[in-house]
Order: C-alpha cells, then structure tokens, then sequence
C-alpha cells in the first residue's frame, strides 16, 4: 500500500477521499439531526440527472451537474417551507422527477456512456486534479461558513425557538440545503451516485451513538468520514475491488462496532 501510495493517481484518490468524507460527514450531521437522511439519496439523484444532460448535451458533466442539483435543493427546501408536505414526501417527489429526467436523458444520448457508469458507481481512482481543485473550493467555502455552525445547530434543535429568537432560519436552510448540493455533486465521482447517501448519514450516526454533545457528534462524524476512507482504499487495492463500496462498508463495520459499544 506505501508503494502505491508513491503513484499520482493514487495520491489524488486518498486527497478526494479525506475530503469528501470530511465534508460529506460535517454536513450530515445536520442532515441526521433533522431527520432527513433522505436529502442524500434525492440530491444524489439530481446529480445523476445533471450528469446525464451534461452528456446529452456534449458539456462537462460536473458544471451542469452543478447548478441542477442546488436548483433541485432550493427546490425541495421551498417546497418543504410553504406546504404541509411532510419532509419525506416533498424530497420522495423530486427524487422521482430527478430519476426519471436522468433515465430520458441517458435514452436521448446517442451509444454508450462510460462517463455515466463512472458517475453512478464512483471511480474515485480515475480524480483528476481539476476535480480535486473543485473539491478544494467547495472545502473553502464549508470553512468561510463555519461560524455559521452555532445558528445551525440552534435551530436544529428548536426550530421554533430559533424564529422567536429572530435568527435567519429560512436563509439557512436555503444556504444549507446549496451546500449538501454542491458536496453531493463533487462527491459523486468518488463514491458514486448510488453509495453516495452512505457517506453523509452513516458517520453522523455512527458519531451520534458515540457523542454527548452536538459539537463532538459533529467532530467525531468529521474524523470518522475522513478515518474511513484510509482502510477502504486499503483494502479496494489489496483485494482488487471497487474502493467506493470499499470505504462504505468500511464505514458500515465501524457502525455495527459503535453500536456493540453502545449496547455494552
């Protein structure tokens, strides 16, 4: 595995690794907390539609990607704030349309579409530095939030409250719901659009068995998303499979262990 680790490619798949799992991680506690582990699987899916009509329409796949998925997410945020729609219905809806545009692009575009494949079950061995450049962007842009983070866990926890209290919530919510966009979509070439969920809800809950408080759930989850990707890669090269699957199930086993810890 040292040895490996001398190779560009490998080097670039360690560095997107950390830093979705870190991202994905911080983000998904707020996500766990609010109950609503279902954004990831319905973000994913506006990526998978953004992707598609990016090959549809012969553009790099990503910046289409992009602003499809944080137009799904504001989205989904509107609907959930103005209607009495359960928060599970109003993301199941998209989830849907956003499936089914990707399945109409994908049978528009003209033969085989290797891109596709990649992005649905993640090649994170294949980053260029150009994806680790965006990645590192939308890691600065997390960081410039951060003091942000006290708001978000305020109205986390008493929404209600947080109204009274005249803290922006609604803004937040809107900001927040960018970000999980813009993380899902950079992400999805690491780890795929169909594990993707997995990396935003399985650490925070696994942190969530473990922490006292809020602030140490979110630093555990932040550790525990990037820790994982070190055995999963591991692991993906020693045996020869899928590093994707690798970490998620890397990340699965460290669940099913806080949860023994947990219980005993």
């Amino acid at each position: 595995m040292l040895e490996a680790l001398q190779l560009p490619f490998m080097q670039r798949a360690l560095l997107a690794g950390l830093l979705v799992g870190g991202l994905a991680s911080y983000l998904g506690v707020m996500v766990v907390q609010r109950r609503l582990s279902f954004l990831g699987d319905g973000l994913a899916h506006a990526a998978f539609a953004g992707v598609a009509l990016g090959l549809l329409l012969h553009q790099e796949p990503l910046w289409v990607a992009i602003p499809f998925a944080v137009g799904v997410s504001l989205a989904i945020t509107w609907v959930r704030e103005r209607s009495s729609l359960s928060d599970d219905t109003a993301i199941g809806i998209f989830f849907a349309m956003s499936a089914a545009l990707g399945v109409l692009f994908m049978s528009l575009r003209q033969g085989f579409a290797p891109d596709a494949v990649a992005y649905l079950f993640g090649s994170i061995l294949t980053v260029t530095p150009t994806d680790l450049w965006v990645m590192g962007l939308v890691a600065l842009g997390v960081a410039a939030l951060l003091p942000l983070w006290p708001d978000w866990a305020y109205a986390t926890f008493d929404r209600e409250l947080a109204l009274a209290d005249r803290r922006p919530v609604l803004l937040h919510d809107y900001l927040l719901a960018a970000l999980i966009a813009l993380v899902v979509v950079v992400s999805v070439k690491v780890v795929g659009i169909v594990l993707m969920a997995a990396f935003i809800v399985i650490p925070a809950a696994i942190a969530r068995l473990l922490s006292q408080t809020f602030a140490a759930m979110t630093l555990g989850a932040v550790g525990i998303g990037a820790f994982s990707v070190l055995p999963g890669l591991a692991a993906a090269y020693l045996f020869d499979i899928p590093a994707g699957s690798a970490i998620v199930l890397t990340q699965a086993l460290f669940f099913l262990l806080a949860l023994g810890l947990r219980r005993f």
